[in-house]
């Protein structure tokens, strides 16, 4: 028995290796494009090892001022966003999460949001509102659209469901009133949920690049996703004269090829610092926001 035992723990930790290296390649492909010379990314020879190793590539993205100015921008869109997707949610999933005998209106305002998760007016309507707001070109264009995050939403109202009314019933004979039942009985017990959703909303706002095109044409204001979209590799002749053999040689490693590479790499890095803390929530979360009851 145990010799079979083993058999299958051999078979099951071999097939999860084998599904790990089939994720985790393309990242390390990447990885090394981004660390290679321009010859050798351009002809297929780099795989899981860096040929010809250089950091041209990270060089040419850091020498502009203008990449941590958008980087601030990210990480402010970031901070703002995310808070204001959990302070919406975390309220709006508390009566959402009621029967309709204690909240008569609950099956109209749940079909009105799912119904505007499905469908959206499109991006020429969403301009023309934001415009008219006056938020074009500010911030709050970035964050405001996407303040109500419905599928999020769910998973939290989800989890409410499964927590016992008892706990409820009892702090409001004990004359607590609701916000004070959903700060302080309902969100301690939903951290993994509360967890859960945050992670995909931080992700949601850093990768998000589309509406720094249409909403802000201030370069100062641009978001990092965005301003590194937009950089490719051109050698001015212009510039040549103002530099050095060393700065010319050190620009002709890089190709749009190792270059996009690199802003892979480096729009992924704030997300696997920050993955790490949440993760033991992430299953949780996942799971318990599924139940219904």
């Amino acid at each position: 028995m145990t010799r079979k035992t083993n058999y299958v723990d051999v078979i099951i930790i071999s097939v999860i290796g084998i599904i790990t290296f089939i994720s985790l390649f393309p990242i390390l492909n990447t990885l090394m494009i981004s660390l290679s010379d321009k010859t050798s990314a351009a002809i297929g020879k780099v795989s899981l090892w860096p040929i010809n190793f250089t950091l041209a590539a990270y060089a040419k993205m850091l020498e502009d001022l203008r990449f941590f100015t958008a980087f601030r921008v990210s990480v402010l869109r970031v901070l703002l966003g995310t808070s204001l997707n959990l302070l919406l949610s975390i309220h709006m999933a508390f009566p959402l999460s009621k029967s309709t005998r204690v909240f008569p209106h609950r099956n109209k305002f749940m079909w009105f949001i799912v119904f505007n998760m499905l469908f959206s007016g499109g991006m020429v309507p969403n301009f023309l509102l934001v415009k008219g707001l006056g938020l074009l070109d500010t911030i709050w264009a970035l964050v405001l659209p996407g303040a109500v995050n419905v599928f999020n939403t769910i998973i939290l109202m989800n989890f409410y469901k499964g927590i016992p009314p008892s706990l409820e019933e009892s702090a409001m004979m004990d004359g607590a009133r609701p916000f004070t039942i959903l700060w302080y009985i309902y969100v301690p017990l939903a951290k993994a949920s509360i967890a859960t959703i945050t992670l995909f909303a931080a992700v949601n706002h850093w990768n998000a690049f589309f509406d720094g095109l249409i909403y802000i044409s201030t370069p100062a204001k641009v978001p990092l996703q965005t301003y590194i979209q937009s950089l490719v590799v051109v050698l001015n002749p212009a510039e040549l004269q103002y530099m050095t053999p060393e700065e010319i040689a050190l620009r002709m490693e890089v190709s749009n090829l190792t270059f996009n590479a690199a802003k892979v790499i480096v729009s992924m890095v704030p997300i696997i610092a920050i993955y790490p803390f949440l993760q033991r929530y992430f299953v949780t979360g996942i799971i318990m926001g599924a139940i219904k009851e």
